[in-house]
């Protein structure tokens, strides 16, 4: 309750790196002194996890409900392991993995190499859905992660889908999302495609375009006071059309 109300007095504030060390202190506390499990939590390398957690969750989901930082599983050699993230919520389990090309790659022997895909299998065999990011995309291409999760979450969950239907989109606009989100959440693009694509005058294409940026679906890419290029937003990006 402590911990709850703590969160929610900061909540207002926007502090997501406090409600972040509030959400692993409280995972901490509630470890089992001296265990593995807490050594862990307290030893490890935050860097990466928290730039994932801050800056690529947070936007996305809007809380740490259901996410467990270094959550313990069975290992197939009947030991455990530990995953960066395990996002718990039925009938789902997320297992979230953020890489680094040193550990993972350059310091990685053939044996470890190994041992370390067939655990991945593993975890899909017992009913996982697996997903691994390279530390330099969260660093470097944080929308892009974010954008990729909220598909990952409407996908599942169904994330998005009502959400879609409430918009009450026209079928242009629904076409030029459609057709957007098979292009990726970098893509960007100006009336003229918008045009051709729905096969509209200029001045209908505009009119299409400016609606979806008054929803929230659309925002600038490029250009100044006068808009050029356009990209979806991230709410738009896990929208189930």
């Amino acid at each position: 309750m402590k911990e709850k109300a703590a969160i929610a007095g900061y909540a207002e504030k926007d502090d997501v790196e406090v409600l972040y060390r509030l959400w692993v202190s409280g995972h901490m506390e509630r470890r089992v002194a001296n265990s593995e499990c807490r050594r862990r939590l307290e030893e490890r390398d935050d860097h990466g996890e928290r730039l994932f957690a801050m800056d690529v969750w947070w936007p996305v989901v809007g809380s740490f409900d259901d996410l467990h930082p270094e959550y313990e599983v069975n290992d197939y050699r009947d030991g455990s392991r530990f995953l960066d993230f395990a996002y718990l919520r039925p009938p789902y389990r997320i297992s979230i993995e953020i890489d680094g090309f040193g550990t993972h790659q350059r310091n990685a022997s053939r044996r470890s190499f190994g041992d370390d895909r067939f655990r991945q299998n593993q975890l899909v065999l017992d009913g996982w859905t697996v997903v691994r990011f390279a530390f330099d995309d969260v660093r470097e291409k944080p929308r892009q992660c974010q954008q990729f999760l909220q598909q990952l979450l409407g996908k599942l969950y169904g994330l998005g889908g009502s959400e879609g239907l409430q918009l009450k989109l026209a079928l242009r606009e629904r076409e030029l999302l459609r057709w957007a989100q098979r292009r990726g959440p970098l893509f960007a693009f100006g009336p003229k495609d918008a045009t051709a694509l729905l096969a509209v005058s200029r001045c209908t294409a505009l009119k299409t375009l400016y609606a979806l940026l008054d929803k929230g679906l659309l925002e600038q890419a490029s250009g100044g006071q006068r808009l050029f290029t356009y990209r979806l937003t991230s709410k738009a990006a896990g929208l189930i059309l």
